[in-house]
């Protein structure tokens, strides 16, 4: 907005919006305003608040209109060199651990790759955890993407999980799928 000259107030949407002031953003733009909706890590409503505004704007039938920016899942992805025709994104897994484990035991046997989100001061846990419901796989720690301090980190998970990360950052977490004699060859064909 800085770079188009557009200076208009900003309304943060940390964690969670409540549901009166979803109410009162979406009144003023029936009222004739207009709103934008941006995010400073990634793509807008990909795990972020911001979905629960997109959703009553579609409730109320107010057109929203998306512009293509930068995704932390896509781009994780390209750079993992994983087969992703088909992959699972988890999200924020739960901070209990042993809700963790139960999701990430659905996928013990997949051969989706994943992809999951992490805070700088979880990871290391989360890293522990992936390798202990899902054993020995291929992953890529994904940090600042397409900024001037990225940083790819690639290992196994039982590397990774005992490595000392000190990161700030959000990291873009991908695992390999349970790898079959060769995923790529199989699907080629």
């Amino acid at each position: 907005m800085s770079h188009l000259g557009i200076k208009k107030p900003i309304i943060r949407a940390d964690e969670h919006i409540s549901k009166p002031k979803i109410g009162e953003l979406l009144n003023r733009i029936e009222e004739g305003e207009r709103a934008v909706f941006i995010s400073d890590a990634g793509t807008p409503c990909i795990s972020d608040p911001g979905a629960e505004l997109v959703l009553g704007a579609h409730e109320r039938e107010i057109t929203v209109t998306a512009i293509p920016g930068p995704s932390a899942v896509t781009t994780a992805l390209m750079l993992s060199g994983f087969y992703a025709q088909k992959f699972v994104f988890l999200g924020y897994l739960p901070r209990k651990t042993g809700a963790a484990k139960k999701i990430l035991e659905q996928f013990l046997n997949s051969t989706m790759t994943m992809v999951l989100f992490e805070a700088p001061q979880r990871v290391q846990k989360t890293l522990k955890v992936l390798y202990e419901v899902l054993g020995e796989r291929r992953a890529v720690l994904c940090r600042e993407m397409t900024k001037i301090h990225e940083e790819i980190i690639r290992g196994n998970l039982s590397t990774l999980s005992s490595s000392l990360l000190t990161h700030k950052g959000e990291f873009t977490i991908v695992v390999e799928g349970m790898r079959k004699s060769s995923q790529f060859e199989e699907n080629l064909c």
